[in-house]
């Protein structure tokens, strides 16, 4: 038995050492790496190497230029930190992009699941209805579902969550539809295994790999939206440092010449998207069996 689990260990190292390697080959997914470690840590650590508090007034030295005494990124119109909120506006943006993912995921990988397995009537309805959210742009149906469900951060995440629904949907529709005619499905309805079972044993464990891809790739759609909705008034509201209502409050300073105020929470914005981007299509080149040879 001993010597069993030793080889199994054995064969195990090897294919997580491969997935490494082929993630480390596509050098712009480690630098995607890079940035989302980045914007983790600084979220996480933001309390304790944040300079200043996120909404400590300070009119004496408002609108003040990049290095203006300590002020490494400068200051905003009422003498706010800019480092600070940019520090304090990525705990925001990473939560609600994480929510939002989560959201879209769990209710998208159910609804698809269910059309996909049972097909029928079932499967039109649910189908269509995701059909009829896709020909909307998503933004725009963002911004209907908040302000229905009324601004705020929470309100943000929950519209964000339910425009994505139907791109999980349609993937896991596509991928439970091709599994549920295998041979090992079809004989694990023949020994008597439920339902439920065949889902979650083997139908689920095969969709994964494009699922995780979809969410990777998701992170970056959700932090871009969610900071679409805040810069409109419809997201996470003001004094509260977020990215997005950062930008909305610096648009009117740019022509005048403060610059640093919009520049430096739209690079956040911009990395952090780059960052998930990549990293999602060094996700797909691991899960490519084209990409095992030759490690």
């Amino acid at each position: 038995m001993k010597k069993k689990k030793e080889t199994a260990g054995e064969q195990l190292a090897p294919r997580h050492a491969s997935a490494w390697q082929i993630f480390c080959r596509n050098k712009l997914a480690v630098v995607g790496l890079c940035f989302i470690l980045f914007w983790v840590i600084m979220a996480v650590l933001a309390p304790v190497i944040a300079p200043f508090e996120p909404n400590a007034l300070d009119y004496a030295v408002s609108q003040k230029p990049p290095g203006y005494e300590g002020h490494l990124l400068g200051t905003d119109q009422y003498g706010r930190d800019i480092l600070t909120r940019v520090l304090y506006g990525a705990r925001i943006s990473m939560w609600c992009g994480v929510i939002s993912v989560g959201i879209s995921l769990v209710i998208g990988t159910v609804l698809g699941g269910i059309a996909g397995y049972y097909g029928g009537a079932v499967s039109i309805v649910i189908m269509r209805v995701m059909d009829a959210m896709c020909a909307f742009p998503s933004l725009v149906l963002a911004i209907v579902i908040a302000a229905a469900i009324g601004k705020g951060t929470v309100s943000a995440m929950l519209a964000v969550g339910i425009v994505s629904i139907p791109d999980y949907a349609r993937l896991m529709f596509a991928e439970t539809s091709s599994i549920r005619g295998r041979p090992y499905i079809e004989a694990g309805v023949a020994i008597g295994l439920k339902n439920s079972q065949l889902i979650f044993r083997h139908v689920l464990p095969n969709c994964m790999s494009q699922l995780l891809v979809k969410a990777t790739l998701g992170l970056g759609f959700a932090i871009l939206t969610v900071s679409s909705l805040s810069f409109l008034g419809m997201g996470v509201q003001p004094p509260t440092a977020e990215w997005g209502n950062m930008i909305s409050e610096a648009r009117s300073y740019i022509i005048s010449g403060q610059w640093w105020m919009a520049t430096f929470p739209g690079l956040a914005i911009m990395t952090s998207i780059l960052g998930f981007n990549l990293v999602g299509d060094g996700v797909r080149d691991i899960l490519d069996p084209r990409n095992r040879t030759g490690v």
